[in-house]
Order: C-alpha cells, then sequence, then structure tokens
C-alpha cells in the first residue's frame, strides 16, 4: 500500500500548517538558536522543553520532528480540519497506544524566498531501527548540497531526474516555468507528490528507470542527486544504491544526460568516484563523457577512505556496524573495494552543458578547502567565463582591458635573509565563491598590478617588459595562459 496523498487531505495539513505558523520561521521562533542548534544535532530534549506551551505549533514540531506521542485531543487541536482516521490511513499518521505519533516525517524546508513542507519517509532514529528497502529519504546533507550548487537562471524546462521526496523540484519552482520529476521507486512518487500538492506546485511526474520515461525529450536544465553510492552490484536502499558496481551509476548519469538536454542547456548532479591504485581520478571521470559537445566542471569536494565510507553508509541506513548484520555487509563492501584496487571514493558536484562548439571545455579541480558560499552562482558563472574564453582568441584576448575584483587579494610571504626579507610566496586570494587560490611569480603579480581597466593586456605587457629589460612577444606568450586561468576563477575580469 502506497501513502494517499491526496488533494484534499494535503490542502487541509497545509491549512492547519498555515494556522499554526508550522513553518520553517516559526519553528525556528518557537525553539530559539541554542534549542534548534541542539535539535540539529539530535539531541530534542531541549526542543521538547521550548515547545511544552507552544499550542497548536508546538503539538506539530513534537509530533513531525521530534517523533514524539501525542495525545489525541491534541492532535485534533493542531490539525482541526483534518480527518485523523483518513490521516492514519494515508501513513500521516500511525497509532500509538492512547495517543498518536507521526507516520512520515512532513517538516518545513526553506530558502530565502519563502518555506515549504517536504513530505518523506521518517528516518531510523524516528522509526527506532532500520529503514526498509524503499526509504524514501527526506532533506539530507546531499540533497541540500544539490540544491547550493546549482544554477538558478530562469528556464523554460527543467527535469529533476530521481526526484525522491522531490527536495529539488521545490527549488526549481522559483525559476523554471515547467518542471518534470522522475523516480523509478512508486512510494518515492507518491511522496513527491504529496509534497507538491501541500506547497502548490505544478510538476509532471513520470515513473521509470534512469532517461527511460523521458525518450525523445529535451530540456533547458536537468539536476540529478543520483543513488551514487558505490561499492558491489546490490540494492539495499533504493534511494542509495543503483544496482550497477562501483561508479557506474555517475558514469551513466553523466554520460546520457547530454542528450537530453537542449542546446545551451544545462545538467548539475551529485556524484561519486572511485579512486583506483595507478588511476587518476581526472582521466576516469573525463572518460564517462561523450565524444566532443559538451562542456564539463568536475568539482571534487572530498575523498573518502573505503574503510570510512562503508562504515558511514551503514550508520546513514540505521544499521550498526558492530552488529552481525553490520560486519557482514562492511565485510563483502570492503572486499569488492580490495578486489578492485579502490584506495578512496571521490565525491563531488558535476555541471554539463551541451554545446555545438568544435573545443568543449573539461575541467577537474579540487575544492576540498572549506568554503560557505553557495557554489550554484559560480557553476553559472563559470560557464560564462568558460564561453568568453573560447570566443576570446590570444589576439583579442591581448587587446582587452582588466580589472582585478574587490574581493580578491593578494598575499605575500617573506622570509628572512642575508638582505632582510625575501619574498618566498605570492598568492592571489578570491574571498568569495569557493575561494580559489593561485600562486604567481613577480612578474605576474606585477603585470596583474596593472589590471585597472585602463590599458589593454598588450599595453601592460610592453610597459613591463620595457621596465625590466624583458622580451615583450616572450612575456605575452607566458602571460596569456595564467590570465586565461584566472579569468576562467573569476580572479580577474574583463573591464
Amino acid at each position: 500500500m502506497l501513502p494517499d496523498l491526496s488533494a484534499d487531505l494535503t490542502a487541509r495539513l497545509r491549512a492547519a500548517f498555515l494556522a499554526a505558523d508550522y513553518d520553517a520561521d516559526g519553528v525556528v521562533d518557537v525553539l530559539g538558536p541554542q534549542a534548534h542548534a541542539a535539535l540539529g544535532r539530535g539531541e530534542p530534549e531541549a526542543a521538547r522543553r521550548a515547545t511544552r506551551d507552544a499550542g497548536a505549533l508546538g503539538t506539530l514540531t513534537r509530533l513531525f520532528l521530534l517523533g514524539d506521542t501525542e495525545s489525541e485531543a491534541a492532535v485534533r487541536q493542531a490539525l482541526p480540519d483534518v480527518d485523523l482516521d483518513t490521516a492514519v490511513k494515508a501513513e500521516v499518521l500511525r497509532a500509538d497506544g492512547d495517543g498518536l505519533r507521526a507516520g512520515l516525517d512532513i517538516r518545513p524546508y526553506g530558502d530565502d524566498e519563502g518555506s515549504w513542507w517536504v513530505i518523506a519517509d521518517q528516518d531510523s532514529e524516528q522509526r527506532g531501527g532500520p529503514v526498509p528497502t524503499d526509504h524514501v529519504l527526506g532533506v539530507g546533507h546531499a540533497s541540500i548540497s544539490l540544491a547550493r550548487a546549482t544554477s538558478r537562471r530562469q528556464v523554460g524546462t527543467l527535469l529533476d531526474l530521481g526526484t525522491g521526496c522531490g527536495v529539488q523540484a521545490l527549488h526549481a519552482s522559483r525559476h523554471a516555468q515547467k518542471i518534470t520529476a522522475t523516480d523509478l521507486s512508486e512510494r518515492a512518487l507518491a511522496l513527491a507528490a504529496g509534497t507538491f500538492r501541500i506547497n502548490e506546485v505544478d510538476v509532471e511526474l513520470r515513473q521509470g528507470e534512469w532517461f527511460g520515461p523521458l525518450r525523445g525529450r529535451r530540456f533547458d536544465q536537468v539536476v540529478c542527486n543520483p543513488p551514487f553510492v558505490v561499492g558491489p552490484p546490490r540494492v539495499d536502499y533504493v534511494y542509495r544504491d543503483s544496482g550497477l558496481a562501483g561508479d557506474d551509476a555517475s558514469a551513466l548519469v553523466v554520460r546520457q544526460m547530454p542528450s537530453f538536454l537542449n542546446e545551451g542547456g544545462v545538467g548539475q548532479l551529485l556524484a561519486s568516484w572511485l579512486h583506483r591504485k595507478g588511476e587518476d581520478w581526472a582521466d576516469r571521470v573525463s572518460a564517462w563523457l561523450p565524444h566532443g559537445g559538451v562542456d564539463a566542471w568536475f568539482v571534487q569536494r572530498d575523498i573518502a577512505d573505503p574503510a570510512l565510507y562503508v562504515g558511514t553508509w551503514l550508520r546513514d541506513a540505521g544499521v550498526d556496524p558492530r552488529s552481525d548484520e553490520g560486519r557482514a555487509k562492511a565485510s563483502a563492501w570492503l572486499d569488492w573495494f580490495a578486489e578492485n584496487d579502490v584506495e578512496g571514493v571521490g565525491f563531488g558536484f558535476v555541471t554539463l552543458r551541451r554545446t555545438d562548439t568544435e573545443h568543449a571545455e573539461v575541467v577537474c579541480e579540487d575544492l576540498r578547502q572549506a568554503y560557505d558560499d553557495p557554489l550554484g552562482p559560480e557553476s553559472a558563472a563559470w560557464l560564462d567565463r568558460v564561453a568568453w574564453l573560447r570566443a576570446t582568441d590570444n589576439a583579442k584576448l591581448l587587446a582587452t582591458r582588466f580589472d582585478v575584483p574587490e574581493t580578491v587579494l593578494l598575499e605575500e610571504v617573506s622570509a628572512p635573509s642575508e638582505e632582510g626579507w625575501e619574498s618566498v610566496v605570492r598568492r592571489l586570494h578570491r574571498t568569495d565563491g569557493p575561494g580559489w587560490q593561485h600562486e604567481l611569480d613577480e612578474t605576474a603579480a606585477k603585470l596583474l598590478a596593472g589590471f585597472r581597466g585602463a590599458l589593454p593586456l598588450e599595453d601592460l605587457v610592453a610597459l613591463l617588459a620595457y621596465a625590466h629589460d624583458l622580451d615583450a612577444d616572450a612575456l605575452a606568450e607566458a602571460a596569456l595562459p595564467v590570465v586565461r586561468e584566472l579569468v576562467r576563477h573569476g580572479m580577474v575580469v574583463p573591464a
């Protein structure tokens, strides 16, 4: 049986939530910063105390966020127009002795523009044990990370491939005119439909495996949070396991996604890739791409060693790695890694753009440093800069006037020497976005000092060559690739 989250039931839930201020701001306000932070750490008692006298909002918060049992009278008061028997049949609630508990995870989730409600299955802590195979994951770190890494420019059509509970489609409703969402799981589609109904968001839903339900269609943007967990070809949990071996799920999406993009369309996904002995990860992921016609930016955010990786995902599903089940699964998983020479598992974001240009740009970069700014605006700007560089040959580049943005700083590190302090490192820092850094030599630093929008690059090269008795042609030849790299990272910009 699938949860029947009908239009009538979700409309009544929506009205009750609005009346009680059960939204992202309302929950934060009633909990206060300390209890809210404690709840985020999995410590519910402070939140329980903060909601004691909060009326309907307190009841809903304890019911759906803390997993508490509430009296039937309190639930009726918090959900006055909801038939409780109908809610139990729809799995929204479940009986627990003389009271009621939440049967589904229904929680506020918002962005800078407002708040939604996301309907998903309860996690292992709320359930009090491991989740079932068809578990539908709620708002997690991966979905939030992908949302922050996704470009939000206005588009006509958008595909959310593997929608799960519908988080990416909700974000897409801010900038896409028409949204299509797919999933292999019937349960995921049932819960996603409830998410879209309760938020009054219009989404076309299709069931099927990968791109199967979309043959012959193309979109302006595709987002995908695939079942990217790598390891043996099995399916323990449909939300994370593809049934494909290793990193074949990520490879499949990267390989096929460009065929479902309009010209100039952008695809973005979370992905994992194997780090195998004797193999460069960049060579591995680049080989997934079709030949030509796709700009690609692979950003590696983390690398996990196999033992840490296995333990993390076992706990994620509520499986104790020390239990007989956990030990058996961990053993099989680690055996597979050893047999396939896996030294680590990389994780990150992939941005693709379909292009008819002859020379597509494929870049693989490590971005494992900490940064606060979302990657979405940077991914869109990266594609813009790549297109500008492609259209700008060396002659045009030399004729361009450049600026150094105010967010870019030059750091110099000096060491003591016989003649005083001697500069040993010159490092350019971009203080916004992903915090790019580039080391420069003395000549490059002096060249960039002239990037104030007044003179074209060729004149600055000529002046620097004259001042330091250098060959102007050789200096220009050396400067061009450096300037291109700095433009690509937004550290210098055309004036």
